[in-house]
């Protein structure tokens, strides 16, 4: 067993650890390239919450989940590196294919996001709540809660 695995082991709910530093500022690299405007610390959030979004889809595999756009960017940066998302589906037990579907209506949205949520948690991670933006319109945001349109902000804002 590698020193990874054995991480792994005790913290399987750091997300952050299913995958090795080098892959990680990878694919926090790629999220940078792909958005010139986000700063170091906004790309490896966002895919820190992608590992989170893709070890729950692995864990409930028949269940209908969406990343917000935000977590989407996160996704698609470890899809692209092809190497490091089959590693990664590998040890979450089998790879989890990205269906593209057509726009659903906002309590549609909504429901899938926070439903998507709930399960990350019951999966043992905390979602990152400003990266699953309110669905007053935010889910349509693509810079986040500081470059979005007003009324974006987390989950449950002002609840």
């Amino acid at each position: 067993m590698t020193a990874l695995q054995e991480l792994r082991l005790q913290d399987p709910t750091n997300a952050r650890d299913l995958l090795s530093e080098d892959a990680f500022r990878a694919i926090t690299a790629t999220v940078q390239r792909d958005n010139p405007e986000m700063g170091h610390d906004s790309a490896s959030r966002i895919v820190a919450e992608a590992l989170k979004f893709v070890a729950t889809a692995a864990k409930f595999p028949d269940c209908d989940m969406r990343p917000s756009k935000l977590v989407d960017k996160g996704w698609h940066a470890l899809i692209l590196n092809t190497r490091v998302y089959e590693t990664l589906c590998s040890d979450l037990g089998g790879f989890i294919h990205h269906t593209p579907d057509e726009p659903a209506s906002t309590p549609a949205r909504t429901v899938a996001l926070d439903m998507t949520q709930d399960l990350m948690a019951e999966a043992g991670y905390g979602p990152d709540l400003t990266l699953w933006l309110h669905p007053s319109g935010a889910a349509e945001c693509e810079g986040g809660p500081a470059m979005c349109c007003k009324g974006c902000g987390p989950k449950n804002a002002g609840d």
